[in-house]
């Protein structure tokens, strides 16, 4: 059996609606989003309903809670901010509940799910490292835990260093980002789990990155927003 795991949409419709005629061409059924549904990008409404239509599990994210005034955003970058705030002006109502009734966590197909660590998941504390990593094994008690959050693809193991899923070790891995990755490769990211034989693979898949970089600028939000799409950073 395998599912697919997709993090940090980011309102970008055009990389979400990409990643999801994959996974249908793969034929995976079961979803599970990680969150930060929204923020950053010019359609927030398309892809929340996307989700919503496809019954697709949900976690929350930061962007997620803080445009839904959950959370306060000023530790957020000034491009971040504005994201924000032009995101709550458009939300629609029923966007609004969705986003405010997410959990934090999901346990599923013997796995953990949360949108950043799980140690502290509503903190949203970031995994760069394996350092970073290295405290939160001991708070799932399911032999992976997926995240996202830093928008790069990563797979930390508690032995520090094994780079690939093994049974009998635990691992954190990192899906990446659909919407806005920032390790280098533009193409949106997502991940494809067998759960039956413990493994995974990262897909990556070619957008309209030009066309959802100029809804960002169309839509007056910061041009920095639209142009890191291009690079992937």
């Amino acid at each position: 059996m395998k599912i697919a795991i997709i993090s940090d949409i980011h309102s970008n419709l055009e990389a979400l609606t990409k990643v999801m005629d994959e996974i249908h061409e793969r034929k995976i059924s079961d979803i599970i989003c990680l969150g930060d549904v929204v923020g950053y990008g010019a359609n927030p409404n398309e892809c929340v309903d996307v989700l919503r239509s496809n019954n697709i599990p949900t976690i929350a994210g930061n962007h997620d809670r803080a445009v839904t005034g959950a959370r306060e955003i000023d530790n957020f970058s000034e491009h971040a901010q504005a994201g924000v705030v032009w995101t709550r002006k458009k939300i629609t109502k029923e966007n609004f509940e969705f986003l405010s009734n997410l959990p934090y966590i999901l346990h599923a197909f013997n796995a953990f799910f949360t949108h950043s660590s799980p140690d502290l998941p509503e903190e949203f504390r970031y995994l760069f490292y394996h350092v970073d990593a290295a405290e939160s094994f001991q708070y799932f008690s399911e032999p992976v835990c997926f995240v996202g959050h830093t928008h790069r693809p990563a797979i930390f193991c508690d032995d520090g260093e094994t780079d690939h899923l093994v049974k009998g070790k635990k691992f954190i891995v990192n899906a990446g980002s659909v919407g806005q990755p920032r390790n280098g490769d533009w193409h949106a990211c997502f991940v494809v789990f067998d759960v039956d034989n413990f493994s995974l693979e990262y897909v990556r898949v070619e957008y309209d990155v030009r066309s959802a970089r100029q809804k960002i600028l169309d839509a007056g939000l910061p041009k920095k927003l639209g142009d890191r799409l291009l690079s992937g950073v």
